[in-house]
């Protein structure tokens, strides 16, 4: 279970308008539903207790009683039930008539939000029949017996969670109302709307919402009329959305013709997080104009089990094909881009990189390559240096030169052999002995031979290494390490397949697609370890250190969200279900932390290097860490739930 997931979901009934009673029999259908789906939360359309389209049977007397009786029974029925639900509905204050948002729990009525924006415009004719909320404070109003707070300055708060309520146009006005709630501490936001069809009007609601949750760091729930309401002049299409932090995670069908139940799940620590980091949203919460008053909600009875969606696998490659693609393409512009700028800076026009063959610097000469066609310098300034070694096999080697002679670079062939043999001579390091000295010392003489060749050439020597590598520290201090700028820097290593995969699908890749092919089916390997009698890859990182697209998913959520492990495994465990067994996650996730907080020493001292996402590791932009930082607590955690095996 995890405890700050919270379920939502929008409803949407059928209607016969104005038939309060009628309404009510769907809404405790839709109720039931809710509550056997594990929901906190279940937003209404507007006036989804008489139906939005009654027109001016809104001002009759039977219709509005009938109304508040609905209302009534329908807090009835939530008695003994945690679940918040909100309901639309006409409710009379001082001899006018307010279009209410109607939060419902525990058999109780809680509050009353009434619209502020009422449109009169166009299609819409509300200001016949309803009054603005607009400077409705610190009021109440009857509904039978409740004397139940009234107003637009109201936060509904369940102790951790606030949420905060405008009605449908409230979203479309240049001044929302969330944006005070949110800054006021809301973390959700409902929306009961009765927005019509029209050409092209899903699409523009849909950015509204996904950017107002993106602006205020919040999940947004929207719930508009279906298709019951009446079509005299307009059509309802029950459109039902929600937007977590600027992302569309639930879209419902639309023109269904059945009440309908839309769920949606989001993480409430994921948006406490993201506030705690963001100083634009700290300031403007301590610049809200309005004081509100919080009305107190009971605490959802329990979280839901798992997610309704499994979290993606692989959550820095977007899964659509067509935003992977643009998503690549501005990656490597950023890439580009970034030592274009250096190059021009330095007045180098000469650039130096080691080749190994792997996909790692197989994307960095690629970037390399690109940027030298954008600043207009002849390929040939390109010194791509191969360096042999002791677990070198045929099949990277001769990638790495085909690589290079198809890009049009220069290749130089240096080989490493003698100089470490003489180098383990000097140190009295037995060659046999195939320990962490034998592996660095090669790192370390490739990184010695291609700083000084960018001294002699006078060029920048280009890194190579990746995000991934640098959260685990798997590279050689000293070694591959250090370079002058490190286009890879800010790229996790399962974005970087994506990256070359992309690339060999360029018509400009032509000449190097069919050796980019064969370099995505090589295994990932550092080759310092002699080869095996069949001359293959022998040392393969994955077996060493684990997989890369777990621990690329571990430091996701523990950086971007900063969740704590036992939610890191929990989400893991959900994403990665059928791959990777309980305890293998678990045994991972411990050599995660482990290598994380260990290496830091690593990335106190990084290169140069551009960031291309939400995560970054530079000491100089979105990480800070001291050295010596203990992990004690973090890996206490994951202790306890090997112990609970």
């Amino acid at each position: 279970m995890i405890k700050s997931l919270i379920r939502i979901a929008a409803a949407v009934p059928e209607v016969t308008v104005a038939s309060p009673k009628q309404n009510l029999k769907n809404h405790l259908h839709l109720l039931k539903q809710a509550v056997e789906s594990d929901c906190s939360i279940l937003l209404f359309p507007e006036l989804s207790i008489t139906g939005y389209s009654c027109a001016d049977l809104f001002f009759q007397t039977p219709l509005q009683d009938s109304a508040q009786s609905a209302l009534l029974k329908l807090a009835e029925a939530t008695r003994g039930l945690s679940i918040l639900v909100v309901a639309g509905a006409p409710l009379m204050h001082h001899n006018r008539l307010y279009n209410c948002a109607v939060a419902i729990q525990e058999g109780r009525i809680l509050a009353a939000v009434p619209k502020q924006i009422i449109p009169g415009n166009r299609e819409f004719y509300e200001k016949r029949w309803f009054s603005s909320g607009v400077g409705i404070l610190q009021q109440h109003i009857q509904i039978g017996e409740y004397n139940v707070p009234f107003g637009t300055d109201i936060l509904i708060s369940t102790g951790k969670m606030n949420i905060g309520i405008e009605v449908c146009e409230d979203l479309w006005s240049p001044l929302q109302p969330s944006t005070a709630l949110t800054l006021a501490g809301a973390h959700l936001i409902l929306n009961p709307s009765a927005s019509n069809a029209l050409i092209g009007k899903q699409e523009y609601r849909k950015q509204l919402i996904s950017a107002q949750s993106g602006a205020c760091h919040c999940a947004y729930l929207y719930a508009s009329a279906g298709v019951t309401e009446s079509t005299t002049d307009l059509v309802f299409s029950g459109a039902a959305i929600c937007a977590v932090n600027g992302r569309i995670t639930m879209e419902s069908p639309r023109f269904v013709r059945k009440s309908a139940l839309y769920p949606a799940d989001f993480d409430l620590d994921q948006l406490i997080h993201d506030r705690l980091q963001n100083s634009g949203f700290q300031s403007g919460s301590n610049a809200t104009p309005e004081a509100f008053r919080k009305v107190t909600a009971a605490q959802p009875a329990q979280s839901p089990q798992k997610l309704l969606i499994p979290p993606h696998r692989h959550p820095f490659v977007p899964s659509n094909p067509d935003r992977l693609h643009q998503r690549c393409d501005e990656i490597f512009a950023i890439q580009a881009s970034g030592l274009a700028k250096r190059l021009e800076h330095t007045g180098c026009k000469r650039a130096v990189i080691g080749i190994s063959g792997g996909l790692d610097s197989t994307l960095a000469l690629l970037v390399t390559a690109r940027a030298f066609d954008l600043i207009g310098l002849p390929r040939k300034g390109i010194l791509a240096v191969t360096m042999p070694g002791f677990g070198t096999t045929g099949r990277t080697y001769n990638n790495s030169c085909a690589l290079i002679r198809g890009l049009e670079a220069e290749l130089r062939e240096i080989s490493i052999k003698a100089a470490c043999e003489q180098h383990f001579r000097d140190i009295g390091q037995d060659p046999l002995k195939h320990d962490v000295t034998y592996e660095n010392s090669q790192a370390r003489e490739r990184t010695q031979i291609l700083m000084d060749l960018a001294n002699k050439e006078a060029g920048l020597v280009i890194g190579t290494g990746d995000l991934s590598e640098l959260a685990l520290g798997w590279a050689t201090y000293n070694g591959d390490h250090l370079s002058m700028y490190g286009v890879n820097s800010g790229i996790p290593k399962t974005l970087v397949r994506h990256l070359v995969c992309w690339y060999s699908t360029l018509s400009e890749a032509m000449p190097v697609k069919e050796v980019l092919e064969d370099i995505l089916d090589t295994p990932v390997s550092p080759e310092l370890i002699p080869a095996d009698e069949n001359g293959e890859i022998s040392q393969k990182t994955e077996e060493l250190v684990g997989p890369y697209e777990l621990h690329d998913f571990f430091l996701y959520y523990m950086i971007r969200w900063g969740f704590n492990p036992a939610k890191v495994f929990s989400y893991a465990e959900q994403a990665f279900k059928g791959n990777y067994s309980r305890n293998t996650i678990l045994k991972w996730l411990k050599i995660f932390y482990r290598r994380f907080f260990s290496q830091q020493f690593k990335r106190s001292c990084l290169p140069d290097g551009p960031k291309v996402g939400s995560i970054n590791l530079s000491p100089r932009g979105d990480w800070r860490m001291p050295s010596d930082s203990s992990a004690e607590i973090w890996l206490a955690e994951l202790d306890k739930i090997e112990g609970a095996e």
